[in-house]
């Protein structure tokens, strides 16, 4: 893990679950942090956890659905550590509904949120990396955008847009940038509190109680995917419960 060591690493969705998780196993291998996310009191309890352990972190108040928001905060990680080595584009929301109950709105957020955001993101973080001459670009997806389910028709849709854009990317950087896909299964995390309908809810909550796996697993591939030497690029990783199908 020495490659991982004072490199500067940007999570978005921090404040919880796979993005709680992931800033706190970089931090303790050396990684310097920068949280983001709309919940400032929960950034700022894991930016002192993280500082108290002995790490090096520091967090700003992020809406990934502004794209000023994001090219705030790739500013603010090169000021505050003098460059930016990585980019987490974690921040995620999923709203499950049949198509035809047309939830539009539900559909703009996770549109805005998990696909534009992504985008916002590599924005915001390429002009950084043409400048250094490198860096690392991680997109949290979904086996959602693997395998189509009913009730995560558009989720499922945001998600595989961001598979489509994550493979586009690494094609045309031709070895100048690292990009890497990582795929989550059913984890243990917030899902089932942005859920609307109370049976849909229920339903989660109980599956997760069965078969979810830790955010820590997710970390873990992320840790991996970074902390590659510079001339390996982690394309694509899938991490589910070994029970799901």
């Amino acid at each position: 893990m020495e490659n991982i060591k004072d490199k500067v690493v940007v999570i978005t969705g921090a404040s919880s679950g796979i993005g709680e998780a992931t800033a706190l196993l970089l931090a303790r291998n050396g990684a310097k942090v920068i949280l983001a996310a709309r919940r400032a009191d929960r950034l700022k309890q894991l930016t002192q956890r993280i500082q108290t352990e002995g790490g090096q972190a520091d967090y700003l108040v992020t809406d990934v659905k502004m794209r000023s928001d994001l090219v705030k905060l790739v500013d603010f990680a090169t000021i505050r550590f003098g460059h930016m080595d990585v980019l987490v584009n974690n921040a995620g929301i999923a709203h499950l509904s049949r198509i035809d109950q047309n939830e539009v709105e539900d559909w703009e957020e996770m549109i805005d949120i998990n696909l534009k955001g992504v985008l916002y993101g590599i924005a915001a973080a390429m002009p950084v990396f043409k400048i250094q001459g490198g860096g690392h670009i991680v997109n949290i997806i979904s086996t959602s955008g693997i395998k189509i389910v009913p009730l995560q028709g558009v989720y499922a849709g945001t998600k595989n847009a961001v598979r489509t854009i994550t493979e586009a990317l690494r094609q045309e950087s031709k070895g100048k940038y690292r990009i890497t896909g990582i795929s989550p299964g059913f984890v243990n995390t917030e899902l089932a509190d942005h859920m609307k309908e109370p049976a849909v809810q229920a339903a989660t909550r109980e599956m997760a109680a069965k078969i979810a796996i830790s955010p820590d697993a997710i970390a873990g591939a992320v840790l991996y995917a970074v902390s590659q030497p510079d001339n390996v690029d982690v394309g694509d990783i899938v991490v589910r419960p070994t029970v799901q199908d």
